[in-house]
């Protein structure tokens, strides 16, 4: 019998969900979300009944009965650091996510939304390799300053899902390769894949690496302080500057790189500069992991919603072809890995971990 399987993944400016039986996708639908709605809630946490309500609304216009799923799997959210694998949601995984102990990020409200639902329809509840998986080496930990130890937050799902199917293309393994996995969306993670664990990879929430549509990426720190201790923004303030109103969005007016390109295409210099930057960015990451892999790369493989841009993947590729070959998988499989990961639960082939 198929497992029927309902997912739910929240992403910074869209929420997406399928129903899955057994392996197969029956019901997908991606809902956007405008700046202007986001705009409205002050924290992450606060649009979660505006997401859950969407989500309950596209379902039952698609005449989709909750209560004849066998379980719901949610993103997971910003949790401590817990190996990989797929966890059952419980009070405790609840109260990290309400609190923001670990910091606020829309995928926390995935596990909230899918616990919620599951818990009114009396079916179980999961969240798969969320994204505070975290398998770095000691030396990547080290920041140059004691007190501040670099963390292993990026988009664990994805990169884990793309990392088995590059292996699979190219004939091997996922933990007998090194790759180098880049997920360009809002957020943009590079991550040293080294024989199935990922050694080395960027703060992808709020501090490391690339800017994004809408992320600053890593500042120049001295003038950072005198910016934050300039006292014309509130803690608050400051954070939403660095994730969420950082980036291409503080340059341009815009996340959506739809329209930065087609700006690009049509002779803008100015939008050229800023989504040019955003590549040769990338393209540093990506120079900077293949020395933590000793230039030993089988692939770099590039993936998320920008890798369906053309002009941004040549960007890359011109800076970084010389390092390995380069994979492109357009989007992400999320859906169908968080949906795989509940289903290998359901099915007995692994057993649910447990949060606490």
């Amino acid at each position: 019998m198929n497992r029927k399987i309902l997912v739910i993944n929240p992403g910074s400016t869209s929420t997406k969900i399928a129903v899955f039986s057994g392996e197969k996708q029956v019901f997908q639908k991606n809902i956007s979300h405008s700046l202007k709605d986001i705009a409205r809630y002050e924290r992450i946490i606060d649009q979660y009944d505006f997401r859950k309500n969407i989500i309950i609304k596209e379902l039952e216009q698609a005449n989709i009965n909750l209560n004849e799923f066998d379980a719901i799997v949610g993103r997971g959210g910003l949790l401590k650091p817990i190996e990989s694998g797929t966890y059952g949601i419980n009070e405790t995984m609840i109260k990290t996510f309400k609190n923001g102990e670990y910091g606020e990020h829309a995928s926390n409200l995935g596990g909230m939304i899918a616990y919620n639902i599951g818990k009114q329809s009396g079916i179980p509840s999961y969240i798969v390799d969320p994204v505070v998986v975290d398998e770095m080496e000691p030396l990547a930990r080290l920041s140059g300053m004691p007190e501040l130890k670099r963390i292993s937050i990026f988009h664990a799902l994805n990169q884990k899902a793309v990392g088995r199917k590059a292996a699979e293309d190219l004939g091997k393994k996922y933990e007998e390769i090194n790759l180098i996995i880049v997920h360009l969306g809002g957020g943009i993670s590079v991550g040293a894949h080294k024989k199935g664990r990922v050694i080395d990879v960027n703060n992808a929430l709020n501090g490391d690496g690339p800017y994004t549509p809408e992320r600053t990426g890593g500042l120049p720190s001295w003038p950072l302080i005198e910016f934050a201790l300039s006292g014309k923004y509130n803690t608050n303030e400051l954070k939403k500057k660095i994730k969420g109103k950082g980036g291409v969005v503080a340059y341009l007016g815009t996340n959506d790189m739809r329209k930065v390109e087609e700006k690009v295409l049509n002779g803008d210099s100015g939008y050229r500069l800023i989504f040019e930057g955003m590549a040769y960015q990338v393209a540093k990451e990506i120079g900077g992991l293949s020395a933590v892999l000793k230039g030993e790369v089988d692939a770099i493989v590039l993936t998320g919603g920008l890798a369906y841009s053309e002009i941004f993947v040549e960007w890359i590729k011109d800076r970084v072809g010389f390092i390995s070959k380069i994979l492109i998988y357009p989007g992400e499989d999320e859906m169908r890995a968080l949906a795989l990961g509940c289903l290998r639960v359901l099915t007995g082939k692994e057993k649910a971990k447990k949060y606490d």
